[in-house]
C-alpha cells in the first residue's frame, strides 16, 4: 500500500513530466486580441467588436471566440461567436486565408422602445478572410439559422500578439 505522501509525490513527478512536455510548445504559440469593426447586412447596422485567438491547436486550428455590438436600424445587437478557424499560408507572402465558423449567440435590444426588454436568438456563422502577418486582417461573414442573426457581415480589424 503507497502512503498519501507517496500518491503526492507520484502526482507532482507525473505533474512535472507532462508540463516538460507542454513549456516548449507553449512558449512558442502566441495567441492574439483582435479588435474589428465593419458593416451587417440584415439587420443594417454597423458594429465594432473584439475576439480572441488561441495558439495553434491539433496543426492550423485555432478557437476564437469573439463578442460584436452592432448599432442602427433601431436596433441593438450583442453577438457572441465561438468560432473554430483554420489558417493556410499564402505562399511567402505574409498573407494567410481563414476559415472557419461556429455557433451564435444574439441578444436584441430593441432601441426605439426602451421598455421593450430584450430578446435572446440562436443561430450559426461561416466565415472567411485574409490576415497579414503584421496584424492587418478581413473578413466576411455568413450567418444564418435565427432570426437577428446578421446574414452578412464585412469587417476589418487588427490583431494585437500576446507573447
Amino acid at each position: 500500500m503507497v502512503t498519501r505522501s507517496g500518491h503526492r509525490i507520484a502526482l507532482m513527478a507525473i505533474c512535472f513530466a507532462g508540463l516538460s512536455f507542454v513549456m516548449p510548445r507553449a512558449a512558442a504559440a502566441q495567441s492574439s486580441i483582435q479588435f474589428n469593426g465593419g458593416a451587417s447586412i440584415d439587420p443594417e447596422q454597423a458594429y465594432v467588436g473584439v475576439a480572441w485567438e488561441s495558439p495553434d491547436i491539433g496543426g492550423r486550428f485555432r478557437l476564437r471566440p469573439g463578442l460584436d455590438g452592432g448599432f442602427g436600424n433601431g436596433l441593438r445587437l450583442g453577438t457572441f461567436n465561438f468560432d473554430l478557424i483554420v489558417k493556410f499560408p499564402l505562399g511567402q507572402t505574409g498573407w494567410s486565408l481563414i476559415q472557419g465558423g461556429g455557433p451564435t449567440i444574439v441578444v436584441v435590444k430593441f432601441s426605439d422602445a426602451p421598455d421593450a426588454g430584450s430578446d435572446l436568438h440562436a443561430g450559426g456563422s461561416y466565415l472567411f478572410g485574409f490576415r497579414h502577418k503584421d496584424g492587418f486582417f478581413t473578413e466576411f461573414r455568413i450567418g444564418g439559422g435565427g432570426s437577428y442573426v446578421p446574414s452578412l457581415k464585412i469587417g476589418a480589424g487588427w490583431a494585437v500578439e500576446i507573447k
